[in-house]
């Protein structure tokens, strides 16, 4: 007995001793082997093009200034971390060049070197809060000018027009290039950024009753504004409650809410046809398969209207393809975020190359109906 109340007392130590030291740990997630190997690329060949550029300017020779290292941490931030509000183009270029320009007035007025480099490092994050381009490398930006007063009184403007603007503009402009060829965002997303079906709404899954002002209004209020977008926050709000949505499903799958009683047709089928089909039978949708029932695409009835200006006369020119397909058993929430940005009227179901059954929006607005009416008090 006295054992076991040892071993317990032990277990009870561990378990303090680790929420102690939790806090110290890891407060960032894994990174994708992906993102790791783009950021390192990315930014690595950004610095070195950016020092071959730079270094063509008529900088005197001996002050090797050409790209100074806070450069280095601008673009880790350009390159790792392109949605945080931190390495928008404002606060990078607005952030690193009014840093210099404070060192170098700081420079002017004092070279005590202890006075200067305090002087230079506060001001400059003053000046940046003040601008709205509070870019962490700034810091560095003015401490290595005050810490370098030989190099100031060499470049004097120079410094601030060349390494430091010039080197920021070129990693911003590569980071730009680089995140479109990689497929993402940057600069980051912009409340007014348009929806899929119309010019100036949002995608259907951001619009939560809130206006981008209110959520930037939250984003200060709580002292996230420097840490988050708004279109992120959007982003991460909407993700929230379709998971929310998708807890109120249980455990449901495709299988159970799928349309098993399949009309399709070949691809050869004719337009009068498809709208005859789509007249007796009530149909949003058709499926287009070949001889040997493996799926080639949809048809919507917003195809048979858009026939009216592309003339096409046939199931395999007004099909939608390339449409996102789920299997029987995968779980019906994972079509909330499929059937809700507005691209997809449907989800084709697939057991293998086969098509088993396929699920409208209406499907799943019916079984999110039923979910909520056997929650129901």
């Amino acid at each position: 007995m006295r054992g076991v109340r040892e071993r317990q007392a032990t277990q009870r130590l561990h378990r303090r001793v680790l929420d102690r030291l939790r806090p110290l740990g890891p407060a960032i997630g894994p990174a994708r082997r992906r993102d790791i190997a783009s950021g390192a690329a990315g930014s690595g060949l950004a610095l070195m093009l950016g020092a071959a550029m730079l270094a063509g300017f008529a900088l005197p020779a001996a002050s090797g200034a050409f790209l100074i290292a806070p450069m280095g941490a601008t673009a880790v931030l350009l390159f790792a971390l392109p949605n945080s509000p931190l390495a928008q183009p404002w606060s990078a270029i607005v952030g690193n060049t009014v840093s210099a320009l404070i060192a170098l007035g700081v420079h002017q007025v004092t070279q005590v070197p202890a006075l200067a480099i305090g002087a230079a490092a506060a001001l400059a994050l003053a000046a940046m809060l003040l601008t709205r381009s509070l870019h962490p490398p700034g810091g560095a930006v003015a401490l290595t000018a005050a810490l370098n007063p030989a190099m100031l009184d060499e470049l004097g403007l120079g410094f601030a027009l060349i390494p430091v603007l010039g080197g920021t503009t070129a990693l911003v402009c590569a980071a730009w290039l680089w995140h479109r060829l990689s497929g993402r965002v940057y600069p980051f997303r912009q409340p007014h950024d348009k929806g899929a079906q119309a010019d100036t709404d949002a995608p259907a899954a951001l619009r939560l009753g809130l206006e981008p002002d209110a959520l930037a209004q939250i984003l200060v209020q709580y002292r996230q504004s420097a840490n988050l977008g708004v279109e992120d926050l959007a982003r991460l709000i909407a993700a929230a409650e379709q998971h929310a949505a998708g807890q109120a499903l249980g455990t449901a799958r495709c299988a159970q809410i799928m349309s098993r009683s399949l009309v399709t047709v070949p691809p050869t089928a004719t337009a009068t046809a498809l709208a005859d089909l789509f007249t007796r039978h009530g149909f949003s949708t058709v499926p287009v398969v070949d001889e040997t029932q493996a799926l080639l695409g949809v048809v919507f009835q917003l195809d048979l209207i858009r026939r009216f200006v592309t003339r096409a006369d046939r199931a395999d020119q007004l099909m939608t393809t390339g449409l996102a397909t789920v299997a029987p058993q995968t779980p019906v929430a994972d079509l909330i975020p499929l059937l809700a940005q507005g691209g997809a009227e449907a989800v084709p179901v697939m057991d293998g190359p086969r098509l088993v059954g396929i699920i409208t929006r209406t499907d799943l607005l019916s079984a999110q109906a039923r979910a909520i009416a056997r929650h129901a008090p």
